[in-house]
């Protein structure tokens, strides 16, 4: 592991949050932190790239999925997020934060998500770094981030249309990906991690996987399953029948 290299990730993630601190303050809105989630890890792949001795196949591969997946992503949560008020779990962290919640949030919001961004931008590192020929593990990765890929975009589509059909308001969704898993989207995004850490394997990189464990505990345990479903049923009372016939996060058919 070359930690010069590492170390630019870190500055392009840096620069990227500062900046995004900076406009919360002229909005008074830290909510677009999730749109540049996926961006942080993005920067950090393109300064592994410019700044290697030489692109590989890999290096190319590489770039193109997370750069469709950060894409694609941000353009998503910038478009659900859309408007002037900030989202509840920021609103909490802020009344939690007060006073002075302007500067906290430069290292509690901005600064803690740039970090855990550069921890997870570890398989990227690795499998630009590597100038070891493709293999067929890369092609079992670049087919696992495929399906993650084409897994949340599903579930994002049908939550949304879900969700602008004003009569299901208070109602939980349970058709398609939805019936499978209640939480269909972050399994896709496990999936596309997972898909990265085998192409950085195939590297030789084995010592990336921190990334995906740890996008994967984030995603049950902390940002993902256990926050959305600290107070949901109180919202929506079907869902506890919903929580009891269906799995949280692996897709599987559920319980008559």
């Amino acid at each position: 592991m070359d930690w010069q290299q590492y170390l630019h990730g870190l500055a392009s993630i840096s620069t990227l949050a500062f900046a995004g601190w900076l406009l919360s303050l002229v909005r008074n809105n830290v909510t677009h932190v999730d749109s540049l989630w996926s961006l942080f890890i993005a920067s950090a792949a393109f300064a592994y790239a410019l700044n290697a001795d030489a692109p590989t196949p890999r290096t190319f591969l590489v770039l193109f999925l997370v750069t469709l997946w950060a894409v694609r992503l941000s353009a998503y949560l910038t478009w659900r997020n859309w408007g002037p008020h900030e989202d509840h779990r920021y609103v909490a962290i802020r009344k939690n934060n007060s006073p002075h919640f302007w500067l906290k949030s430069l290292y509690i919001v901005f600064g803690l998500q740039a970090v855990l961004a550069w921890v997870i931008s570890l398989p990227l590192l690795g499998a630009i770094e590597a100038s070891v020929a493709l293999t067929r593990l890369d092609l079992l990765g670049a087919l696992l981030f495929t399906f993650g890929f084409v897994w949340q975009v599903v579930a994002d589509w049908q939550l949304s249309l879900f969700k602008a059909n004003a009569s299901h308001r208070g109602q939980v969704l349970r058709n398609g990906l939805w019936r499978y898993s209640r939480h269909p989207n972050y399994f896709g995004e496990s999936c596309i991690w997972w898909g990265f850490y085998l192409i950085a394997l195939a590297a030789g990189a084995w010592w990336s996987v921190l990334s995906p464990m740890l996008m994967t505990l984030l995603l049950l345990k902390v940002s993902g399953v256990a926050l959305l479903e600290k107070d949901i049923a109180e919202r929506r009372p079907d869902y506890a029948s919903y929580r009891k016939n269906t799995n949280a996060f692996f897709p599987w058919w559920p319980k008559k």
